[in-house]
């Protein structure tokens, strides 16, 4: 049987389509097929003409089911991976990204190395890391009125560029702190580097297992970042001071009003996200580079055969032999 691999590409991006092309050329080489969403295949045709016509193209979800897919090679930054995890959400596919933007935290390669991840698919030369993901419900009036998940964040946003919304956060069933704001994040490890990071938030490795919530521009003297253990529920709700409307968005692309008394919940899902890993690089190293952090100066670990013991340390020794 062949192998189906789904590449899904930023069709409105020139690299992206020329990579596309590329990548689909090289896995049909290869003996795989590959599938791509149906108006992908439409918008490419558009920029490239017939650069794919020998190429038998599947067409996912319409012939082939995405669950059949072995691995989802994504090629663009962070937001075509968010799409593409959106996507293939319930069907257990791991995917890859190649960085074809600016920071690609999530994405395993970079636009040099195209072909080794091409390569990497077709000696099925990877694992799949398991990232979690939030489960967000939300309330209005006694009424359960909307659900929704994230990879990276729940923000909960003012409507209003020139007031500011009144919430109450919450973990645990129990409050912690109301306050006037700009809106709170509440993200996972993964979204600790995304609008968390940029709103104060702690930097959390990906594997720790938390939940992290962050008050933007609080008009309060306590409005620390939290980090909860990832069974809590957190939550937030608007307050009815002011009659103002808030948003809710997941991952900054779905999106709910908020009207005054709404309620926001916010658990770990059941169902993580699955990304194909090659490289064993520490997390503290990916951040050094893609954060451009500066380290003039490290000189790394004292190697413990240059080690000398303290003379406090060789009167302890001689103590523990009488």
């Amino acid at each position: 049987m062949t192998r189906e691999i789904l590449l899904l590409a930023h069709t409105g991006r020139r690299d992206a389509v020329d990579a596309a092309v590329t990548v689909a050329h090289r896995l049909h080489s290869a003996g795989l097929r590959p599938v791509m969403l149906e108006r992908d295949i439409a918008s490419l045709s558009h920029v490239i003409g017939e650069r794919m016509r020998d190429i038998p193209l599947g067409v996912a979800e319409r012939d082939v089911p995405l669950s059949r897919c072995e691995v989802g090679m994504v090629l663009g930054g962070d937001g075509s991976i968010l799409r593409a995890a959106d996507l293939v959400r319930g069907a257990g596919l791991p995917l890859m990204g190649v960085n074809l933007g600016h920071v690609g935290f999530l994405a395993e390669s970079e636009r040099t190395e195209l072909d080794a991840s091409v390569q990497w698919v077709v000696d099925q030369n990877y694992t799949v890391e398991r990232r979690m993901a939030l489960d967000v419900q939300v309330w209005h009036a006694g009424r359960h009125v909307g659900s929704s998940w994230a990879l990276n964040e729940a923000s909960i946003e003012k409507q209003s560029r020139e007031r500011m919304i009144d919430l109450i956060i919450e973990i645990d069933g129990r409050p912690v702190s109301a306050f006037g704001c700009d809106g709170v994040v509440m993200a996972t490890p993964t979204g600790s580097t995304a609008y968390a990071f940029s709103a104060g938030g702690p930097v959390v490795w990906p594997e720790v297992q938390a939940l992290v919530m962050v008050p933007i521009s609080a008009h309060a003297l306590f409005s620390r970042p939290l980090v909860a253990d990832p069974d809590s529920i957190m939550a937030v709700e608007v307050l009815q001071r002011e009659d103002e409307q808030g948003v809710l968005w997941c991952d900054g692309r779905r999106f709910m009003e908020l009207p005054p008394g709404s309620r926001v919940e916010v658990t770990r899902s059941a169902e993580p996200v699955l990304l194909a890993r090659v490289h064993q690089t520490p997390f503290s190293e990916r951040l050094v580079d893609k954060f451009n952090l500066p380290t003039t100066g490290w000189r790394g670990p004292v190697d413990p055969a240059n080690q000398v013991e303290s003379s406090e340390t060789v009167h302890q020794g001689e103590a523990s032999q009488r």
